[in-house]
């Protein structure tokens, strides 16, 4: 059985990549911030369906932790499934902020920052240690890498910088043949940034070739497919997942 770490996955896309992963035999590590609630009942319903799922807290912010939580990943590895390796990781968590670039402060600038491109950095230095040989990392971007949307530049400018972080990690770790890749998801019904409402929906999928807005599931079939051995000559790569965003 490979064993799998997803950040941010107490909804949205995190979520839906846990079940996805459940789905194909996978044993699925979650991280939840401030909802225990909401991991939970994503836990309880990959074992409903008969897989096995544990969450732990993580607030990928706060590098201070990742020690420790590394070592109760290890422990939640051993003690869960009697296993002493992680088969992936998934740089997911995160979260949206829309002020235009006059407005945002620096403590809104330093805390997207610390989210989206220092957390993802150090939390998969301080995991390495338990990525096995032939691991997969999956880093979570955004098509506004690609799309200039206005009131987003710094969660872009961030996720830019992850892509390319993307590329030096699979050069780095390509000696113990660990793929890394990473997705780009589109306008998709999440609470990133508070939601979609009627009015900005319909302006997206408008600007969408396949006429809608993307599912959690969308993107979760795609990561789940990238930690699998399927998609083992797939390396380096950004993937957009975006129904033609903006093409």
């Amino acid at each position: 059985m490979k064993h799998v770490l997803i950040t941010g996955g107490s909804r949205g896309i995190g979520a839906s990549a846990a079940w996805h992963c459940a789905q194909r035999g996978m044993g699925v590590i979650l991280t939840y911030n401030a909802q225990p609630h909401a991991a939970q009942l994503v836990v309880e319903r990959i074992q409903a369906e008969g897989g096995t799922a544990v969450a732990l807290q993580l607030d990928v912010g706060n590098t201070g932790s990742f020690a420790a939580f590394a070592a109760k990943v290890k422990d939640t590895l051993q003690g869960t499934w009697g296993a002493s390796a992680l088969g992936g990781l998934v740089n997911n968590a995160g979260f949206g902020l829309f002020n235009p670039i006059e407005t945002v402060t620096e403590e809104q600038f330093d805390g997207l920052f610390n989210v989206h491109l220092k957390g993802p950095f150090f939390l998969t230095q301080a995991l390495l240690p338990l990525l096995g040989t032939g691991a997969s990392i999956v880093n979570i971007t955004s098509a506004t890498t690609r799309v200039a949307t206005a009131g987003v530049a710094p969660y872009a400018a961030f996720k830019g910088g992850l892509e390319v972080l993307t590329r030096y990690m699979a050069k780095e770790f390509g000696e113990r043949r660990i793929r890394v890749n990473a997705v780009a998801p589109g306008a998709i019904r999440t609470e990133l940034g508070g939601g979609l409402n009627d009015e900005f929906e319909a302006l997206l999928a408008a600007q969408t070739a396949l006429g809608r807005v993307g599912e959690p599931d969308d993107v979760g079939r795609v990561i789940a497919g990238l930690l699998g051995d399927e998609q083992a000559w797939v390396n380096a790569q950004t993937i957009e997942v975006a129904g033609g965003y903006n093409i």
